[in-house]
C-alpha cells in the first residue's frame, strides 16, 4: 500500500506557529472571497487531505479490523460521548415538522463544552491549539440556531480532522488515514443520522431532486474510492437494494431509502443518472471530486459559515503568491454579493438538464445526463493509482436484492 505516499505529504504545523490573534472565524462573505479561498494554503491542504483519505481506502471494505491508532480511538470516544448526550436531551413534544427545539440545547452544549472535550482528547502539549480547534467541533453537527444540517457542517468536521492531522495528533500515514475514514468518519455519519432522525433537522440548502444528497457528500467520495479499482461490482448495482454495508457509497444509498419513499429515479435523480450513465467507479470518483469542489466548496451559501484562519492558513499558498484578498468595501465585492443571491445551483455549469419524469425506471434510462462537472482543474492536480484491485464480487439474488460476501482479507467485524 505504499502507493498512497505518491501523493505529496501534508505539511506539519507546530504549536509555536499559532498566533492567538489569528483564531479561525468565518471569512467568506462574497463570491470573491470564495475564489480567494481557493488560492489559500488551507484550501490546498484540505484538497490534499481528501485525496490522501480517498487513496487510503481504495480496495478496502467494511467490516474492517478495529482501529489501532490512539488518535483515531480517542476521536471515536469523543463521538460516543456526543451520542450519549442525545439520550440525556430527548426531543420535546413540539409540533414543528422540522427542527425539534431540544436540538438547540444539544447544540449549545457542544458549543459550551467543546474546549473541555478537546482538552480530554488532546495531550497537554497540544492544549494551546484548543481555541483553534473548538470552532470546527462546534460547527460540525448542524446549526442550533437554524436547527439544520448540511454539507457545510460536514466540511467543518473534515476540517477538524485536517487540523488534528496538521498538528500530528492524527497521523498522515495510509493505515491511520484508512482508519480515519472507515472508523472515525463512519462513526460521525452514524451520529449525524441519529441527530437528523431524533431532532428532525432541517435540510440546510437542499437542492431537492437536483442535489446529490440532502445532507452529506463525502461518504460518496470515499465510497466510490473504495470501489474504484475493481470491476466486479458495477456502478448500476445501487439500483438493486438492499445493499450490503460494505462501503460508504452503499451505506449512503441505503440511508436514502430509509428516509425517502417513491421511485429512486424521481427523488434522487443525480444518483440515478450516475448509476445509469457512468461506466466505472474510477470515473464516478473523479467526477464527484469535481462536483464537490464546484457545488460544495465553490458555493458561498454553503461555506460562508465555516471558520477559517489559524491552523488553516488564510494566506495565499506558495503557488498563488500573486493572489490578493478581496476588499469587501469595493464596488466589485458589493456586486458579487448581490448577484449571488439567486439559487446557488441555478446556473451551475455541468449540472444535468434531465427533469425527473414519472415513468417506469426501465424507460427512464433512455435520456440521462451524467452530473460530472467540468472545471479548469481538480482540487489536487493529479490522482495517483493505489495498490491492488479489490476482488470482492456482487452477486444478485433477484432484481430486488444483492449481496456481497464478507471481505475475508480484512479480519474482525466492525465495531
Amino acid at each position: 500500500m505504499a502507493a498512497a505516499t505518491a501523493l505529496p505529504p501534508l505539511r506539519r504545523v507546530s504549536i509555536s506557529e499559532l498566533d492567538p490573534d489569528q483564531l479561525p472565524v468565518p471569512k467568506i462573505r462574497t463570491d470573491a472571497d470564495v475564489e480567494y479561498w481557493k488560492t489559500t494554503q488551507g484550501y490546498q491542504d484540505y484538497g490534499l487531505f481528501l485525496r490522501r483519505l480517498s487513496e487510503a481506502v481504495v480496495g478496502r471494505f467494511l467490516p474492517c479490523p478495529d482501529p489501532q491508532d490512539e488518535g483515531n480511538i480517542a476521536m471515536i470516544r469523543l463521538l460516543d460521548t456526543l451520542d450519549s448526550w442525545i439520550d440525556e436531551i430527548p426531543p420535546l413534544p413540539t409540533p414543528q415538522r422540522f427542527g425539534n427545539l431540544a436540538f438547540r440545547t444539544w447544540g449549545k452544549r457542544v458549543e459550551s463544552e467543546a474546549p473541555s472535550l478537546l482538552a480530554n482528547l488532546l495531550s497537554s502539549s497540544l492544549h494551546p491549539a484548543i481555541p483553534f480547534l473548538a470552532p470546527y467541533l462546534a460547527t460540525s453537527f448542524g446549526s442550533p440556531v437554524r436547527m439544520d444540517y448540511g454539507t457545510g457542517h460536514e466540511v467543518s468536521f473534515a476540517l477538524l480532522l485536517l487540523c488534528l492531522t496538521l498538528l500530528r495528533f492524527l497521523q498522515p500515514e495510509p493505515a491511520s488515514e484508512r482508519e480515519l475514514v472507515l472508523h472515525v468518519f463512519v462513526r460521525y455519519l452514524r451520529l449525524c443520522w441519529q441527530l437528523q432522525d431524533v431532532y428532525r433537522l432541517e435540510l440546510a440548502g437542499s437542492h431537492g431532486v437536483w442535489g446529490l444528497d440532502d445532507y452529506h457528500f463525502l461518504g460518496y467520495i470515499f465510497g466510490s474510492a473504495q470501489l474504484r479499482d475493481q470491476s466486479e461490482i458495477p456502478v448500476s448495482s445501487i439500483l438493486h437494494p438492499p445493499l450490503p454495508p460494505t462501503n460508504l457509497y452503499f451505506m449512503q444509498i441505503m440511508r436514502i431509502h430509509e428516509v425517502k419513499h417513491g421511485p429512486f429515479h424521481e427523488h434522487s435523480s443525480q444518483l440515478y443518472s450516475i448509476a445509469t450513465g457512468v461506466i466505472s467507479w474510477a470515473k464516478v470518483n473523479s467526477g464527484l471530486f469535481k462536483m464537490y469542489e464546484a457545488e460544495v466548496l465553490g458555493k458561498r451559501v454553503v461555506v460562508q459559515h465555516i471558520p477559517l484562519g489559524g491552523i488553516l492558513d488564510w494566506q495565499a499558498s506558495a503557488t498563488n503568491q500573486g493572489a490578493e484578498e478581496p476588499d469587501d468595501t469595493s464596488p466589485a465585492a458589493d456586486h458579487t454579493l448581490v448577484s449571488s443571491t439567486r439559487a446557488p445551483w441555478a446556473a451551475a455549469p455541468g449540472l444535468p438538464t434531465v427533469r425527473p419524469r414519472r415513468q417506469h425506471p426501465e424507460n427512464a434510462t433512455r435520456e440521462v445526463t451524467v452530473p460530472i462537472l467540468e472545471r479548469q482543474g481538480p482540487i489536487v492536480a493529479a490522482r495517483m493509482p493505489l495498490g491492488p484491485t479489490a476482488s470482492t464480487s456482487l452477486r444478485y439474488s433477484g432484481v430486488a436484492s444483492a449481496s456481497i460476501p464478507g471481505p475475508r482479507a480484512h479480519g474482525a467485524a466492525r465495531r
